[in-house]
């Protein structure tokens, strides 16, 4: 190009710049957004290209001198007419006002339309509105992403919400339910199911269908042959599956039948676990093209949830049947130990103790009264210890009064208890027995012994509940379960007068009555091995049985002290034995059974107990046998009633209780000790 060239161009350029008119023209044309000017009617008086193109005019002059809001906005979205008395740039021009929009719609030459943001800026001189500059630009592409946005943002919010609710369902419809609640507002069905493969047949099985449209095919639990379903595609491919229009696209069984019932779309995904098809969601429509590809990628975000849901479904279906099944063998088990092993110390199945253990567990959960019967020595207090523990006051207190240790003179104030200076040597409120059981269980043994005043205040705490300290003319009220227990023959003390009738039947509510040893011999030998394993683990002797003729001896013997005289008697043998195996010498056993070796056996009958009786070889009374095996405990303690080592911790009693009993059976320790 030459200089001369290039100075015209450059003084032609210039030219145009300094012409106002041609100077506007070219800045409104290079404008991306469409510009257009209109008077205060809104008569078009200039427009860019910008603002053609969008409309969809070739060229700005054809909107020159019309009357902009009739050539672009004269309708309304909803495609109702849009009066220019309600247009916004029109308000603004009465009210003297600009205006900024982006939810409405111009309109195209073609008759399409597009959303829009516009703003009218007034053009005013000396305060008079003369018309408006209008920018508006096409928002189409916004408004997609803001569509976009949202439906991804709803679809967050469902698989959230479906997230949140089947995480906490453990059952097949709730977890469908669950689902379909979800997925409804944007997803819409007449139908939709969870069926889940089995292997073991190659089949489908519906886990649950929900939905508007009933069939009488479809329904929970159907089982049916893979081959018959569109599922099988999916099952091989693991990909979802789309049926637009099923008149036209069915290929199964089953795809018929639900085009006979007049679904007309469908979406099928995979569950899929760990690579592997377990079953499958669907949604059925009576609607054609009702879902998408698109519909088809996000249901498959739902079933990858589902599928987990459904694991966890089964997991804790899985668990509570091993539970149950565990609660079954526990109470299994617990019924072997009652029967066959140790029911609260209580040894032996004979069918005796057997009824007794039976009347414990009937007994037990209730708050009723119990009177145990039964001799000396026959474990009354183990019974009662069992019914407390198996009630529902187990985790308080049972309290243990034995009725006959207790002086007469005490007896009240030990149960009931006394105020303060409420006799001589009351120096402190003392609590009685019965308000230590409140809430709990009182045991009252050797009920027979007491006085009938004592008998008339035991009666008022059965009926009333409530009882008077010693001392005290104010009622305690106590809430307490009693269990009684008695050596004596009840009847005949209510008959001679020496026991309460109406004291005897509040009592003898559920009677339960203990066998003595004697009457079931059988389980001897299991008593006898209770007993050598405490007693030799306590005295840390390694001692692995009994003699076949020290058993024989302890079989025959008729056990007048029952199983307190065979504890003793094993306990002492224990102490004296230096052998691995126990056995029972001469002076162990105060009298044997005559026969050697002749095995006795059980019985009920009262005459057995007045042959034992009228033995040639009279049995040792109770204090006797107690003396004998007090004696050997201190024999082998060295003369010591304290300490590790002492008698009383062979004995396992109180020191001082050891020494209430040697002053009363007349024993002396100092005779005791080593030389």
């Amino acid at each position: 190009m030459t200089h001369s060239e290039d100075s015209a161009i450059r003084t032609h350029a210039e030219d145009a710049f300094h012409n106002s008119e041609e100077r506007t023209r070219l800045i409104l044309d290079s404008a991306a957004e469409a510009i257009c000017g209109c008077d205060s009617l809104g008569t078009c008086l200039f427009a860019n290209s910008s603002a053609a193109r969008m409309l969809g005019y070739d060229n700005p002059a054809e909107l020159l001198r019309k009357n902009l809001h009739s050539l672009e906005h004269h309708t309304r979205k909803d495609g109702t007419p849009y009066p220019i008395e309600e247009c916004p740039i029109y308000i603004g021009f009465q009210k003297g006002e600009d205006v900024h929009r982006d939810d409405e719609i111009y309109w195209r030459k073609d008759g399409t339309s597009f959303p829009v943001e516009y703003w009218s800026h007034r053009v005013v001189r000396e305060g008079r509105t003369l018309g408006a500059v209008i920018t508006f630009i096409d928002i189409t592409e916004r408004k997609r992403a803001e569509a976009a946005l949202r439906k991804s943002e709803e679809k967050n919010r469902i698989l959230l919400r479906i997230n949140n609710s089947i995480i906490t369902t453990l059952t097949q419809q709730a977890l469908l339910h669950s689902i379909s609640e979800a997925l409804r507002p944007v997803f819409p069905f007449d139908r939709c199911a969870i069926t889940l493969y089995q292997p073991e047949r190659d089949s489908f099985r519906f886990l649950a269908v929900e939905g508007e449209l009933h069939s009488d095919y479809f329904q929970t639990g159907l089982e049916f042959s893979r081959d018959e379903t569109c599922g099988s595609w999916v099952f091989e491919h693991l990909r979802p599956l789309v049926r637009r229009d099923l008149e036209k696209e069915q290929q199964y069984p089953n795809e018929r039948r639900l085009a006979a019932e007049g679904i007309r779309s469908m979406c099928v995904v995979p569950l899929v676990l760990q690579g592997k098809c377990i079953g499958l969601l669907s949604l059925v429509s009576q609607q054609k093209d009702r879902y998408s590809d698109e519909d088809a990628v996000f249901l498959q975000e739902v079933a990858n949830q589902v599928t987990l849901a459904i694991q966890n479904m089964q997991s804790y279906q899985q668990i509570e049947s091993l539970k149950a099944r565990l609660e079954k063998e526990n109470v299994y088990l617990r019924e072997e130990l009652r029967t066959e092993h140790n029911f609260e110390e209580i040894v032996g199945n004979s069918p005796a103790v057997l009824r007794a253990l039976g009347a414990v567990d009937q007994v037990a959960p209730t708050d009723a009264t119990v009177l145990i019967y039964g001799e000396t020595g026959t474990g009354k207090e183990l019974v009662a210890r069992a019914i407390h523990n198996r009630s529902a006051r187990a985790s308080r207190a049972l309290v243990n009064v034995n009725c006959s240790a207790i002086s007469a003179g005490l007896v009240e104030s030990e149960l009931f208890g006394h105020m303060k200076g409420a006799f001589t040597g009351a120096f402190e409120r003392r609590i009685g027995r019965f308000e230590l059981a409140n809430g709990g269980t009182i045991f009252l043994d050797e009920i027979g012994e007491l006085s009938l005043e004592t008998q008339v205040k035991l009666l008022r705490v059965l009926q009333e509940h409530e009882f008077e300290p010693v001392g005290s003319s104010h009622p305690v009220r106590v809430d307490v379960r009693v269990i009684a227990a008695t050596n004596r023959n009840l009847h005949e003390a209510v008959q001679a007068g020496l026991f309460r009738s109406d004291l005897f039947y509040r009592l003898n509510v559920f009677p339960i009555e203990l066998p003595p040893l004697r009457e079931r011999r059988s389980d001897i030998p299991q008593l006898v091995a209770f007993y050598l394993s405490r007693f030799s683990k306590r005295l840390g002797k390694k001692i692995g049985g009994v003699s076949r003729g020290s058993m024989e001896k302890l079989m025959n013997y008729p056990w007048p002290g029952n199983i307190r005289e065979l504890q003793n008697v094993i306990e002492r043998a224990v102490i004296l034995s230096v052998d691995p195996t126990l056995r029972l010498d001469r002076d162990l056993m105060p009298v044997a059974a005559s026969g050697g070796g002749v095995e006795i056996p059980e019985t009920d009958a009262p005459e057995q107990r007045r042959d034992d009786l009228k033995s040639p070889n009279p049995l040792l009374t109770l204090d006797e046998v107690d003396r004998n095996h007090i004696l050997a405990a201190l024999q082998h303690a060295g003369g010591v009633v304290d300490g590790p080592k002492g008698a009383a911790r062979i004995l396992n009693l109180h020191p001082n209780t050891l020494r209430h009993r040697m002053s009363k059976l007349g024993i002396k320790g100092s005779r005791h000790r080593p030389s």
